[in-house]
């Protein structure tokens, strides 16, 4: 194992890091240090005898040495003292070198663990309650600067290691971009860690006002879930539901959200949370991007599409009765969370619209993810395999929104699909997938770039395999063509009354920009299935 995949949990005395530590190391296969007794063992006598005979502060140094040299090592697992990270120099050495559990428990249950326990040399002497106040008092502010926290009392000691397993087992993406960076942080089970998400996005202070906008159908499954870990955080949360789908992502209902911020006691020092798909997340964005001219903004996608598209980038949108996404603005979240667990009740129709947009990505830069499903909908892919597709489709994003995060150039590329994809939707009344509406737009692409001449005719063959495999389009619906090219002139990328598409070269390569002749256009989309103007 390469430095930086070691597991440091820490905490407070009486969590319980050394047998969570050694049953975690079990599981994983891994050596297990425990610090404390590391210390004792090299200094030939117990922390108590360090402390009277050699005095803290040389507890202190041997301590400080250890982690100098566990920070160098290969992977493992480590549980510190209670107090290790308290010390700027351990803390910046261990955190480099893997994720940082902190392992917590209700005081009056530590001081049932510990009225039971000896040789505690910073408890020995005194009233013991008044010591671990103190101690707390000293400590608090360096764990909860620390991003996950797992409670360890009064549950089964294998739930709490599976909450470990779950943080061990997560992939952190960072987002740049010109006024920062964020984190996506991808893994099963990471619901359950959503307010140690917010803290650790470092906008939000505990005891803020937080805002959670979901919708009617995501609520029920998973707010409960997500306000509690809120505020076990720390924050005052309040929620706001709003209708499921496309059709109400209109600035009737972003009106209705600013009214619930303001009701909430939202500050600018606040944060909206977007628990759901696309569409919650594109109305919460652009409600944290103009309240208050900004407010914090914290994404979690639940659905496959805004996992690995919607949520990243920046992008928020209102649709109008012209378009889609036509009012809108950029509004970088503060961090994501992806917890593909969530995938687990998204009906199969919606697992697909995710799968589009994915392809579209190993269209424009990874390969892999246009020949990589093998069965109709990916639902039969084990779940370590649907967290690398995920995570490889948004590298894919993430490369493409770095260079060009304002869309003036190479982030057109993102575009491919949605130019007939979005008249489609357009002309649908939004009552269609996204996803299905984007799978012809790549079809659509890919038999104009072999009708223009920038693309052999395989490339057709390919797209149409590719979408058909996981169970998409590859016709258009039976709209009238006149309405679908009426519809493609309100796209945001037209240049006047024209638009540019993004058109494949190969499975790889694409091109922005493109300028295609109205006739082309009509012939490929009737070709299609579209219904000739009478």
């Amino acid at each position: 194992m390469a430095r930086g995949d070691a597991l440091i949990l820490t905490g407070f005395m009486g969590v319980g890091k050394s047998t969570v530590g050694a049953r975690v190391a079990e599981r994983l296969g891994r050596p297990f240090v425990d610090l404390d007794a590391e210390v004792e063992s090299r200094a030939g006598k117990t922390l108590s005898a360090i402390f009277a005979e050699d005095g803290e502060a040389s507890f202190r140094e041997l301590e400080r040495t250890l982690c100098r040299e566990l920070s160098q090592r290969d992977g493992g697992v480590i549980a510190t003292g209670g107090g290790t990270l308290v010390d700027p120099q351990n803390r910046d050495a261990l955190v480099e070198c893997g994720t940082v559990v902190c392992l917590t428990c209700r005081r009056d249950e530590l001081l049932r663990r510990l009225a039971a326990e000896t040789g505690r040399p910073l408890l020995d002497g005194g009233d013991p309650a008044a010591a671990i106040d103190e101690l707390m008092a000293k400590r608090g502010a360096t764990y909860d600067a620390l991003p996950w926290h797992v409670d360890t009392a009064s549950r089964p000691i294998d739930e709490i290691v599976n909450d470990v397993l779950d943080l061990v087992a997560a992939r952190r993406l960072t987002v740049r971009h010109p006024d920062g960076a964020y984190a996506i942080d991808l893994g099963p089970g990471l619901r359950r860690h959503l307010g140690d998400a917010v803290r650790a996005a470092g906008r939000t202070a505990s005891g803020a006002a937080v805002l959670v906008v979901s919708n009617d159908v995501v609520f029920p499954l998973y707010g409960a879930s997500a306000v509690a870990s809120l505020a076990d955080a720390g924050y005052d949360v309040a929620t706001w539901i709003v209708p499921d789908g496309e059709r109400h992502k209109t600035l009737e209902t972003a009106r209705v959200v600013y009214d619930a911020l303001a009701k909430g006691g939202l500050d600018r020092r606040g944060t909206v949370v977007a628990l759901g798909g696309g569409v919650v997340g594109d109305l919460a964005g652009y409600a944290a991007a103009t309240y208050l001219r900004g407010v914090g903004f914290f994404q979690v996608p639940t659905t496959l599409l805004a996992m690995v598209d919607a949520s990243v980038g920046g992008k928020t949108g209102i649709d109008l009765p012209a378009g889609k996404n036509l009012v809108g603005a950029f509004k970088q979240p503060d961090g994501v969370l992806i917890d593909p667990h969530m995938l687990d009740t998204l009906p199969d129709e919606e697992v697909r619209s995710g799968l589009a947009e994915m392809i579209k990505h190993g269209v424009i830069g990874d390969p892999g993810l246009v020949t990589g499903w093998t069965n109709e909908t990916g639902r039969g892919d084990a779940m370590d395999r649907m967290v690398e597709f995920i995570e490889r489709s948004l590298r894919v994003k993430i490369g493409v929104v770095e260079e060009d995060p304002f869309e003036r150039g190479r982030r057109a590329v993102l575009n491919l699909g949605h130019t007939l994809g979005h008249a489609v939707e357009a002309v649908g009344g939004y009552r269609g997938r996204h996803g299905e509406a984007v799978a012809v737009g790549l079809v659509a692409a890919a038999r104009i770039a072999v009708r223009v001449g920038i693309a052999p005719a395989v490339l057709v063959v390919e797209m149409e395999d590719a979408l058909s495999r996981v169970g998409l389009p590859v016709r258009c619906p039976p709209f009238d063509v006149g309405e679908l090219l009426a519809a493609m002139e309100h796209d945001k990328k037209r240049v006047g009354r024209e638009p540019r598409w993004v058109l494949p070269r190969a499975v790889g390569d694409v091109v922005p920009g493109c300028a295609v002749p109205c006739e082309v256009v009509r012939e490929v989309i009737t070709e299609m299935g579209a219904r000739r103007a009478r």
